[in-house]
């Protein structure tokens, strides 16, 4: 007889279903494409000062919200939007993370590179994975660079903890501890 257990996890991927799923098929997986990095540029940024199972949960209403995170769509945003977007009990409705969301769509407008290529050059070189999650760090020298040059082409809401909380979800880094069924890649 056969026993079937769950994987081992990261420790908070065991936390609730949510989690499980998001770690299971999400969380480090490399990301790419403008709409998909400004999704997860705008829910890291929302996430800020909160639990990220509250963005996870309310992940659908924000799509519906923010038209799809299609950055051309929330660039045209205007007043209106941000009161109709104040009003949403679906996402978290906080003005000044409203409104970084739509300066940062208008500044992938103005980019002179695609931000797919912006976000991913600060990719570090190396990465030695974490062996415990106390061994995960909340900032890097890639992150705060990553943060510096998006505020430099004029992003907000974007500091070097949100960036690398975006470097680990969008795969640039595996932060998956070495008892994770996950984890790809020697231990540091």
């Amino acid at each position: 007889m056969t026993v079937q257990t769950d994987p081992v996890r990261c420790p908070w991927g065991d936390s609730t279903p949510d989690y499980a799923d998001y770690h299971d098929t999400e969380w480090g997986v490399e990301l790419h494409g403008e709409t998909a990095m400004f999704e997860r540029m705008a829910l890291e940024s929302f996430q800020s000062g909160l639990s990220w199972i509250t963005i996870l949960r309310k992940r659908e209403n924000f799509r519906r919200a923010f038209a799809g995170f299609e950055p051309a769509a929330v660039a045209r945003f205007d007043d209106a939007d941000v009161e109709r977007l104040m009003a949403d009990a679906g996402i978290v409705r906080n003005r000044a993370k409203i409104l970084a969301t739509i300066n940062n769509a208008r500044a992938v407008a103005r980019l002179d590179v695609p931000l797919d290529d912006l976000l991913w050059s600060f990719k570090p070189e190396r990465h030695t994975r974490p062996a415990t999650i106390g061994d995960v760090p909340a900032v890097t020298p890639e992150s705060k660079a990553m943060a510096k040059e998006l505020k430099r082409r004029g992003f907000a809401f974007l500091g070097p903890t949100t960036c690398y909380a975006l470097m680990q979800a969008t795969g640039m880094v595996d932060d998956h501890v070495a008892t994770c069924f996950r984890a790809s890649g020697p231990v540091g």
